[in-house]
């Protein structure tokens, strides 16, 4: 029994990672004007699923991230920015644009059984084919580099999900922000023109992290930054509100089940801080699944007031980010009775 849970374990984190590195499709990689004033200059990224790292790029406080270049989580965002721009800004790009190359398999060796049913597949010869999106050269030299930090530590990363006790939760997480990311990329070139001086210097600074340099700074602080000094707000809150549209929003990246809006019931506080904020709070949920409607729970712990960590009943030691939007506005006290 010990050996067929371990089995399955290792054979659900495999087709995670295959299903995770198969979405940015692993890219060949191939002087910005700034503006005159450019604490002038803004992003908009007001209900991004990665909208503080955004935020915290573009203002070139890259002390403030918690993302580091090495991280898969930065590839990803990487790459998928590239094709993101190179689809929706293809008349932005400069005369010496360099197309997105994908690995593809060209070439696999099929194991049968003696019935003849296939129980293997290994790619043993791979291509490179181009993608037909276009990028910015000086962007795609620097996510070359980012590309060969996660191509050496290919193989301890998997080993680290194998081995990781709460692997499968974590597995899961990434193919949350992978959909959570996709959501990001169809909103923020609506929210910023592709010629805007704000997200040429999210570019530039995007390149600089990459390359591990540093950054164009500005001197304003991001209200991201400003919240968590601040801390959450006191007094009464409309807590159904609050862990509503944080489930809500954490249910947009759900693969299959379709969270019921407004069904949050059963709230409790475990727990308050020295000026009553909480430091905990539970309640129960409904969704939509392949066997009909369900109940689920959640618990959502605080940080100097503000919420830190969202743990589902499914994956209980699973920590998922909320959003730092909806965060930044209950901070400002918009969730108050």
């Amino acid at each position: 029994m010990k050996i067929s849970v371990i089995l399955f374990r290792v054979l659900f984190l495999g087709l995670t990672w295959l299903l995770f590195t198969s979405f940015f499709q692993t890219s060949k990689p191939n002087g910005i004007n700034e503006a005159n004033d450019y604490e002038l200059l803004e992003l908009n990224t007001d209900g991004l699923y990665f909208a503080e790292f955004y935020d915290y790029i573009f203002r070139g406080h890259f002390e403030e991230l918690d993302i580091n270049r090495g991280d898969m989580r930065f590839l990803l965002i990487f790459d998928q920015y590239l094709r993101a721009y190179g689809a929706q800004c293809a008349g932005n790009l400069p005369a010496d644009k360099v197309e997105i190359m994908n690995e593809e398999c060209a070439t696999e060796e099929v194991t049968k059984n003696g019935w003849g049913d296939v129980i293997s597949r290994v790619c043993i010869k791979y291509v490179w084919v181009g993608s037909g999106i276009y990028a910015k050269p000086e962007l795609y030299e620097a996510y070359a580099e980012i590309d060969q930090i996660q191509r050496f530590k290919g193989l301890g990363t998997m080993m680290q999900m194998i081995t990781d006790p709460n692997g499968m939760g974590n597995s899961v997480d990434m193919i949350h922000k992978t959909n959570g990311l996709k959501g990001d990329m169809g909103k923020i070139f609506k929210l910023n023109a592709c010629d805007s001086p704000g997200l040429k210097r999210f570019e530039e600074n995007l390149k600089l992290f990459a390359l591990n340099k540093p950054a164009v700074r500005m001197d304003k602080v991001s209200k991201y930054t400003t919240m968590k000094k601040t801390g959450g707000p006191t007094g009464s809150q409309d807590f159904n509100k609050l862990i509503n549209d944080l489930v809500y929003d954490q249910s947009k990246t759900w693969s299959f089940n379709r969270y019921n809006e407004g069904s949050v019931s059963g709230v409790t506080t475990s727990s308050r801080d020295s000026e009553g904020r909480p430091r905990e709070l539970s309640a129960n949920y409904s969704f939509s699944g392949f066997s009909g409607n369900n109940k689920g729970s959640v618990r959502i712990t605080f940080e100097n007031g503000l919420p830190k960590c969202i743990y589902f009943y499914d994956f209980p030691q699973n920590c998922k980010t909320p959003n730092s939007s909806i965060i930044s506005t209950y901070a400002q006290g918009e969730y108050a009775n």
